[in-house]
């Protein structure tokens, strides 16, 4: 079998880890946004509950947690779940897994920001939500965006984590076949989709760190 050949029996998986990935990348983002202002939250319950939400997310494997996520349902609640629910599931675990990351990035550029920057919207009579979007959230992101690049690279590769809950991805399916070949050569064709994959990300978040230059 040629690499061609492999290549095309591996596109059905790599589908699917584009699309575990995009729509983690766009659930989480906002999601994390939202656990941010949660951790820096002068109501101490709310931060309270959202710091440990953060240390179980980052202190426990990614595995481990769609595991939980997949076989929760049935084994907490007696809940039977159906095929369907293994992209649902990894979705999930992915999801709030990486909002979790993306949480501390965030709270680390919002409080970055002088405070002087606050006060003058202050006295220029912008809204506490108005001084947050206009002002401080552009320049957040571009302070942000080298970790965000780093937490999306990873996103690439912790894509191939579904096989945990057996969802047919990328390296589900390149293992699969490798078995069945009994060759090496789909693990090489997943290498190359993952390289080229992240090749493509780092070029795009490049090219959105320039765009915000303008910050400086």
């Amino acid at each position: 079998m040629s690499i061609l050949d492999i290549a095309l029996k591996l596109v059905p998986g790599m589908l699917v880890s584009i699309q575990i990935f995009f729509v983690t990348l766009l659930l989480s983002l906002p999601l994390g946004l939202l656990v941010a202002f949660g951790r820096l939250s002068k109501i101490k319950f709310i931060s309270y509950l959202c710091k440990v939400y953060i240390s179980i997310m980052r202190g426990t494997p990614l595995m481990l947690q769609l595991m939980v996520v997949y076989f929760g349902p049935y084994y907490i609640f007696g809940v039977s779940t159906s095929g369907n629910y293994r992209i649902v599931a990894t979705i999930i675990g992915f999801v709030v897994n990486y909002a979790a990351y993306f949480a501390e990035i965030y709270r680390s550029g919002i409080q970055s920001m002088p405070s002087g920057q606050y006060e003058a919207a202050k006295i220029l009579g912008y809204s506490k939500s108005q001084t947050f979007f206009v002002i401080i959230l552009p320049q957040v992101i571009k302070r942000i965006l080298p970790s965000i690049t780093n937490e999306v690279i990873t996103l690439v590769k912790d894509t191939s984590l579904a096989f945990t809950i057996s969802v047919a991805e990328m390296f589900t399916m390149a293992k699969a076949l490798a078995s069945s070949t009994t060759s090496m050569l789909p693990f090489v064709c997943a290498a190359l989709f993952y390289y080229i994959f992240n090749l493509i990300v780092a070029f795009a978040m490049e090219a959105i760190e320039k765009k915000l230059e303008y910050y400086k």
